[in-house]
């Protein structure tokens, strides 16, 4: 491996094979705010820029791949000094590209399960975990998960995912298409570097051609949903049911809104 940099909390080494480790490094828990974003918007575009990189592999250390943001009841971690969203930067990681394969040990829970659905695929083993709670917090999703959740496990199952919130295990998130491959907990980052190979061993611009086939329009899909997450979530930021639930969270009870 070879040291490729590092990006704030994130680093980067370049593998055989054509192959990049973008690894985030604020385990055990890997919460994410706009700067981590930005930092991994940094990483891939600077690969995007390498000829000797054809695929990434995007992973974290500690024990959860990304267990999502740690904001509270503010703004703070959404927005940098000059402004700019973090769903800015999510829209600007949507649109990378070279191909990418997520390796998802632990949870992957709220904005932290947008980001794993970022790449075009996703390695995780039983002991996997992948919950989109916004609607347990009283808040509306975000990441683009509007978008990426319906496209890979279809409409329905995506308002059950989304209305209930519950965490998913691996074997049934496998068996839904959330994640790709299965594998031990033990041999996920090995298992996402080797299907990575396996796609950065094919012709680059045949890859390239079809990956903008396949993702179309997908960043631009990812821009108008975040707009709409943008401001539902300033919207609900602002009820008694969203406090409800950050506070029920901390206290790890159930939550009881009350619908205002």
């Amino acid at each position: 491996m070879a040291d490729f940099g590092t990006f704030g909390d994130v680093h980067v080494e370049m593998g055989d094979g054509y192959v990049a480790e973008v690894e985030i490094r604020r385990g055990p828990n890997n919460f994410f705010d706009i700067t981590l974003i930005q930092s991994i918007c940094e990483a891939f575009e600077a690969l995007d820029a390498d000829p000797g990189c054809r695929a990434i592999v995007l992973c974290s250390e500690g024990k959860h791949f990304c267990a999502g943001a740690n904001f509270g009841n503010d703004d703070q971690g959404l927005r940098d000094a000059s402004g700019r969203h973090l769903y800015d930067e999510a829209v600007r990681l949507f649109s990378t590209r070279t191909p990418a394969v997520a390796a998802v040990q632990g949870a992957a829970v709220g904005g932290g399960l947008g980001l794993a659905l970022m790449p075009d695929f996703r390695v995780a083993s039983p002991e996997s975990r992948f919950s989109s709670n916004f609607a347990r917090l009283g808040f509306h999703q975000g990441f683009g998960l509007s978008v990426t959740l319906p496209d890979l496990v279809g409409q329905q199952k995506a308002m059950e995912l989304l209305y209930i919130g519950r965490r998913v295990p691996g074997e049934e998130a496998f068996a839904m298409g959330l994640c790709d491959r299965l594998v031990p907990e033990d041999r996920i980052r090995d298992e996402a570097i080797g299907l990575a190979r396996e796609i950065a061993i094919s012709g680059p611009l045949a890859i390239a051609s079809i990956r903008r086939t396949l993702r179309g329009s997908l960043p631009e899909r990812i821009r108008v949903a975040t707009d709409r997450e943008k401001a539902e979530q300033d919207r609900l930021q602002q009820t008694e049911d969203f406090r409800e639930g950050v506070a029920a969270m901390a206290d790890r009870r159930t939550p009881d809104f009350k619908g205002r």
